[in-house]
């Protein structure tokens, strides 16, 4: 039975977990591309490399996107992460607990543009920082903006813990268009405000890239691995 496009990447991604899939290096596959627009790249300490739909996210790994350019992740837990144009994260820590969940997943957005949309680990699972902040998830939609000296986190849904990089100041985000507004002020200090008129979200680039902001959830496409599953997946 053929399955479809979708669904392929679905079970590709949940056998990827599974197998604890590594390549060469011994970095292991821990979520997959389902949406890539122009420039989005994969960028590891051995090489960089234009990264196409149904392709593997790697541990450790960077991945980054260029002008007018957007890609959509979904790791293993359902896990959703839209990057914008000229954004930069790396996935450098995630422990599974079993096959569709996490014991700890950590994400840095080194610049640019995101959505986070937390999947089905505990919440404590999620670990989000960017050089300006760290971010502590509740069952959350959130959309983040790293630029140079200054970090915009607003809650879309569920809620947040945003602190600054040293700890020495938190807030919550509880009602969706909460944000905190992180701004650096020199020799490694920072401030944190909280408004509830958000000066800037993800939208405008929800509306520009088709599926950008749409969520896959891998739970609701399960499905037993066919026999020939390592053609499926292009391995």
């Amino acid at each position: 039975m053929m399955l479809l496009r979708n669904e392929c990447l679905a079970v590709c991604v949940l056998l990827s977990a599974a197998g604890a899939v590594s390549d060469a290096h011994g970095q292991a596959r821990v979520g997959e591309a389902v949406v890539v627009q122009k420039e989005v790249l994969h960028i590891s300490p051995a090489s960089t490399s234009q990264m196409s739909v149904g392709d593997g996210v790697l541990r450790d790994e960077t991945v980054r996107t260029g002008a007018e350019s957007a890609t959509r992740l979904v790791m293993a837990d359902s896990t959703n992460l839209s990057l914008g144009a000229n954004a930069s994260l790396t996935l450098d820590r995630t422990v599974f607990n079993d096959e569709r969940t996490y014991r700890d997943i950590a994400v840095k957005m080194t610049s640019g543009a995101f959505r986070f949309v937390t999947g089905h680990s505990e919440k404590a699972a999620y670990k989000i920082s960017t050089p300006l902040a760290t971010i502590g998830v509740r069952g959350t939609i959130l959309d983040i903006l790293s630029q140079r000296g200054k970090t915009t986190v607003v809650l879309q849904e569920g809620g947040s813990h945003v602190c600054n990089q040293s700890g020495s100041q938190c807030i919550e985000l509880t009602q969706p268009g909460d944000t905190a507004i992180i701004t650096s002020s020199g020799q490694g200090r920072s401030t944190i405000k909280k408004t509830s008129t958000p000066p800037w979200t993800f939208a405008q680039a929800c509306a520009a890239s088709a599926g950008l902001c749409g969520v896959t959830d891998l739970a609701k496409n399960d499905a037993s691995p066919p026999p020939d599953d390592s053609a499926l997946c292009g391995r």
